[in-house]
């Protein structure tokens, strides 16, 4: 169903002080040359002009642990693939209870049943539709905590409208020309009108032990890092060799979706942000090695070695 969003319909937004948004040193990289070679100089640092983002909250599904909800989108949704609406799967969608998909602070109302929760680092997250608010202006929320319930507000068929917004511009607000594809549960959603449509169970607030700071792996061979993750066969300085992960048992931090390496039938577009054990003069010690190292998986897989997938940078 086709929503609108009116800011400002249920009530002013909190006061928005420019923030500092957290610089990201990563500037970009290629893959490692058949030869083993590859130098050049540091890569350039971040241009300054643009907000660069902070850690992705750890988002779950709106919705109580243990609740399957399918994620639909449909023509003209404007972006098709960044809105997300969602269906109770195995129960009743009107009157559920929504909740939030990752701590924050509400910090804005507005038509059609809608509010907006401050995540911290220029996140933010967006749900439409609800018949009933029970949070306030700046109340501060954790992950699960309940936003309200679902109605028939601004539409005929019961759904949650949801999106995942980054503030680009650094003015401490999420407009809807910064959303961004949403990543739920580990898991990026990039839908088509035509499908397939997912069914997700919601692990939100569901307790049990917090995903580990550090992911450990084992890597068949020496791997070259890179400082950013989208230069595949580019041989300028900016996609200059950090360093190299050497072959075993290492740690990573987090994953984040990039150029594909390929190498026969073995491909994988996942980059793994680690601690090198070799760094050249001048590059970094942090940096991306491609998941196609990983020895214990597949083709387009980033999981450590207990078979968990690796959280989102």
């Amino acid at each position: 169903m086709r929503t609108s969003r009116s800011r400002r319909a249920f009530g002013s937004p909190l006061p928005r002080p420019f923030v500092l948004v957290v610089a990201a040193v990563l500037a970009v990289f290629g893959l490692w040359a058949t030869s083993g070679a590859a130098s050049g100089a540091a890569p350039a640092a971040a241009t300054p002009t643009q907000a660069t983002a902070g850690a992705r909250p750890d988002f779950r599904l709106p919705f109580a642990c243990g609740e399957t909800w399918q994620l639909q989108t449909y023509q003209g949704h404007a972006p098709d693939d960044k809105k997300l609406d969602m269906y109770r799967v195995g129960g009743q969608t009107l009157g559920a209870s929504v909740v939030a998909s990752a701590a924050g602070t509400v910090t804005e109302f507005f038509e059609p049943g809608g509010l907006e929760i401050n995540h911290g680092g220029g996140w933010f997250s967006v749900y439409l539709h609800m018949e009933r608010i029970d949070v306030r202006l700046g109340q501060q929320v954790s992950s699960g905590a309940p936003l309200g319930r679902l109605g028939l507000v601004g539409t005929t068929s019961a759904h949650l409208h949801y999106e995942q917004l980054y503030d680009t511009d650094g003015d401490n607000d999420g407009e809807t020309d910064e959303m961004v594809h949403p990543v739920l549960q580990g898991t990026e959603y990039r839908l088509s009108p035509s499908g397939p449509f997912p069914r997700v169970t919601s692990t939100n607030a569901c307790g049990g032990t917090p995903a580990p700071e550090r992911f450990w792996v084992d890597t068949f061979a020496d791997a070259p890092g890179y400082a950013a993750v989208d230069c595949v066969g580019d041989i300028s300085p900016r996609c200059a060799v950090q360093g190299k992960l050497f072959k075993g048992t290492n740690y990573v931090l987090c994953k984040k979706s990039g150029d594909e390496v390929r190498v026969g039938n073995s491909y994988n577009h996942w980059w793994l942000l680690t601690d090198l054990d070799q760094v050249v003069p001048g590059g970094s010690g942090r940096a991306y090695i491609s998941a196609y190292y990983l020895q214990r998986w597949g083709n387009d897989e980033a999981k450590d070695n207990e078979g968990r997938d690796i959280r989102l940078c």
